[in-house]
């Protein structure tokens, strides 16, 4: 992750290219990754302190995404990374907040409609972590995953089966 800390920061900047720029850059497209992917992992969170001392040992080559219906139920216990590990707690506690807060861009009812959230989140499988690992993990999405979580504490409907990006190694 830290060999794209710096692209990152240069193409957010001005004139920098944005999320354009970046995805052009040759080791950003050897990646293979879907651009979504790119855009929350990469693009947004290279130069993230939390994300390098959880996936900064992780071979970025080796993995590849596949786009997959989880059940509600995994997201309940599912973990994120130790260094933000209270996170999806602390967005479950506060998940009536996190949504408002959103409203302007449409959060709120597209939860009301559809039970779900807009966009992606980022899982892994632990095991592309840690061999003896199992499960998924959170990467990115944690608002989203503890507003769910927030949602289904507070008896709320919630889509039985949630979209999300999964990182496996080759």
């Amino acid at each position: 992750m830290g060999d794209f800390e710096d692209l990152s920061k240069r193409c957010r900047g001005l004139g920098g290219g944005g999320l354009a720029g970046f995805l052009a850059d040759e080791r950003i497209s050897a990646l293979g990754w879907p651009e979504d992917v790119v855009e929350q992992w990469l693009y947004w969170f290279a130069g993230w302190s939390s994300f390098h001392a959880d996936y900064g040992h992780v071979d970025l080559t080796s993995i590849e995404w596949h786009d997959e219906l989880i059940p509600s139920e995994s997201f309940l216990t599912m973990p994120t990374g130790p260094s933000d590990g209270d996170l999806l707690d602390e967005n479950a506690e506060n998940a009536e907040h996190r949504l408002e807060s959103r409203k302007h861009l449409g959060i709120p009812a597209y939860w009301d409609s559809y039970g779900t959230w807009m966009r992606r989140p980022l899982l892994i499988d632990r095991a592309a972590l840690f061999p003896a690992w199992n499960g998924l993990q959170v990467i990115e999405g944690r608002t989203r995953v503890g507003i769910l979580r927030g949602l289904v504490q507070r008896g709320r409907s919630v889509a039985p089966e949630h979209a999300a990006w999964v990182a496996q190694t080759r």
